[in-house]
């Protein structure tokens, strides 16, 4: 698993009630019980395993506008803004830096695609800069393709994924809020059709307001209580450098490899749009759901069937009471191995462009099971079936730059104050309604 976590202490004393509980420490649960305790509200954070250990600490750390689907420029617009204020506010470090976005391409539909995104941008205030050849070259200092073009997001940036979920949990603490890690909820205490509590390894804790942000477990959580919740979950491939003198100074992405300096004087890398798909029941019973995303997507995924999925994970068909020990405590922290090819590839790809970089060595590598909608948006949303319940999750791969938004929001719905943003797009609804849903946007 990626390294250098931030460590968390638990609470002292496990609490009988709460006014709210938080399932899952990730970026959007953590930011939830910051924004939460705000707001003076009692929050009880609970983690099966470690906070921001899965994919919240395994992602590329980009804080982005730029090229986002329009339905989440609101969203983000707003995170960036928390970005900006939450190290102030919080006194953590989160490693936020607005140190601009920069694209490059030698494709001209990919060039005009960003192009058509940046007309749209406009209606949101949103910079973002389409590139000439000698324009992206001059944003490319030291890279050895001839560029036909490139975009530029000024305002964009990046944060420190070890640092930021574990950062926002030590603040909410801080105002009263309590975590306890290595304590899975086997499921929701509901009377009356309404939830009552959470009943967790170690008990129950009585509430009346709950937020699911348990990424890629949240499905499987849902259908033990009857709720559907179309998720795909596609493992993605990351890697870390040793410290280099750095060419590339602010997140870069061509279509070989995408990557992002680190304080260290490393990278972190991936290869663009690749991931490996290993399906179990939660795959073949919403497949399809997801059959035009993987048309769309197919030249650029792995499918390794295989019989664990099924077995445990996320994709298990498992059934559980809630005095047995349950899933989410058979697998404390999911850890999908790193494709080691897709490393190889990103890291030649990565020298063959930089030539300066040459000698950069790989110091670690890891694997992250990402959480899908079929329209690639996030769920954000009250539950009609379960009155209490909000949930929070399906970013799509691109959940952790959007994660204080997402963070506030969850906490408007709870509290039942004006949302930050309208929910509408990220209802829950429309995954189960028979709505159309909408392609995918850009991602």
């Amino acid at each position: 698993m990626p390294a250098f976590i931030r460590y968390v202490q638990d609470s002292a004393h496990f609490p009988e009630s709460a006014d709210v509980v938080i399932i899952g420490a990730g970026i959007s649960g953590s930011a939830a019980a910051w924004e939460l305790t705000r707001k003076g509200l009692k929050v009880v954070i609970i983690e099966k395993g470690l906070v921001g250990a899965e994919q919240s600490s395994r992602n590329w750390g980009w804080c982005r506008q730029q090229n986002r689907d329009e339905r989440e420029l609101p969203l983000i617009i707003h995170a960036l803004q928390r970005w900006q204020e939450l190290n102030a506010e919080t006194g953590e470090e989160l490693g936020f830096r607005r140190s601009g976005l920069v694209y490059a391409s030698r494709d001209p539909a990919e060039i005009a695609a960003w192009e058509d995104w940046g007309k749209m941008a406009r209606n949101y205030d949103i910079r973002s800069h389409i590139l000439d050849a000698a324009g992206a070259k001059a944003l490319t200092p030291g890279s050895t393709t001839s560029w036909l073009g490139g975009v530029h997001s000024p305002d964009d940036g990046y944060a420190d994924p070890s640092q930021a979920a574990p950062g926002l949990v030590i603040a909410a603490q801080r105002q009263g809020a309590q975590v306890f890690q290595q304590c899975a909820v086997r499921g929701l205490d509901i009377s009356a059709g309404k939830v009552s509590g959470v009943i967790t390894e170690r008990g129950l804790i009585k509430t009346r307001a709950v937020i699911c942000a348990a990424g890629v477990w949240t499905s499987l959580f849902c259908r033990r209580h009857g709720l559907e919740l179309p998720l795909g979950n596609v493992i993605g491939t990351a890697f870390r450098t040793h410290p280099i003198d750095q060419v590339v100074k602010a997140p870069f992405y061509t279509g070989s490899f995408a990557c992002r300096p680190q304080a260290d004087g490393g990278y972190t890398v991936s290869v663009s749009g690749k991931g490996r798909l290993e399906p179990g029941f939660q795959g073949l019973k919403y497949s399809r759901q997801f059959l035009q995303t993987f048309r769309a997507r197919r030249k650029n995924l792995t499918v390794s069937p295989g019989l664990s999925a099924f077995i445990r994970g996320p994709e298990t068909l498992a059934r559980w009471s809630m005095e047995a020990v349950s899933p989410f405590e058979a697998v404390r922290i999911l850890d999908p191995q790193a494709d080691h090819d897709m490393v190889r590839q990103g890291l030649a790809a990565m020298v063959k462009e930089f030539p300066a970089l040459q000698g950069l060595r790989v110091s670690q590598s890891w694997g992250g099971m990402i959480d899908s909608t079929p329209d690639a948006i996030p769920v954000i949303s009250t539950v009609r079936q379960i009155p209490g319940l909000v949930l929070s999750a399906g970013y799509s791969g691109h959940g952790f730059g959007i994660g204080p938004g997402a963070g506030r929001l969850a906490a408007d719905l709870v509290t039942g104050d004006t949302p930050i943003v309208d929910p509408a797009p990220y209802r829950y609804s429309r995954l189960v309604d028979g709505s159309d849903l909408d392609a995918p946007g850009m991602m």
